[in-house]
């Protein structure tokens, strides 16, 4: 597909885009949003980059970075548009997306996600607590008395970096006879 090509074609690209987005309906990374759309329709990396750009210079969606990935959610603006253009995308892609979006969800509710929070008590003392979900439940928790801000930071981002060397550790030392 060039640039160049068949403007209805480039159109259900960013109609796409902005289906995804609305289905969703919360913001996601670039780097997943690609692969959802990738898992319907080929598309260049370079265009698709050009789609969300497009995007952004209409209003259509915003972009925001959050912990160094830059994330993007549908406007009001986007939903309007969308509830105007849906037709071009065909039923059968839609249909895809649907189940490709249902994977993604029972493929994140499956994971485990590490959580670490800080909470201050005073001035030279810092609660961290560290916990480990798996299926929306949480499997493990810790909470650790820090001496300064700095120890504090270090250990919440260490336990989510390292979170799944650390857990194995300390069920062992626990459950050990």
């Amino acid at each position: 597909m060039k640039l160049t090509e068949d403007s209805e074609k480039l159109a259900e690209n960013k109609v796409l885009i902005l289906y995804i987005l609305n289905k969703l309906n919360k913001p996601i990374n670039n780097e997943s949003l690609l692969r959802l759309v990738l898992s319907v329709q080929e598309m260049n990396y370079f265009y698709f980059q050009q789609f969300l750009l497009d995007l952004l210079e209409n209003k259509y969606i915003i972009g925001y970075t959050k912990e160094d990935k830059t994330m993007y959610k549908i406007t009001d603006v986007g939903r309007e548009t969308l509830s105007l253009t849906d037709d071009l995308l065909p039923g059968i892609m839609k249909l895809k997306i649907d189940n490709a979006l249902k994977e993604e969800v029972d493929e994140v509710q499956n994971q485990n996600h590490a959580i670490s929070e800080f909470i201050p008590r005073n001035e030279n003392e810092f609660l961290v607590k560290c916990k480990l979900i798996q299926n929306n439940i949480t499997v493990f928790e810790l909470n650790l008395n820090a001496s300064s801000r700095e120890q504090a930071k270090y250990i919440a981002q260490k336990w989510e970096k390292e979170n799944e060397e650390i857990y194995p550790i300390i069920l062992e030392l626990l459950t050990k006879k």
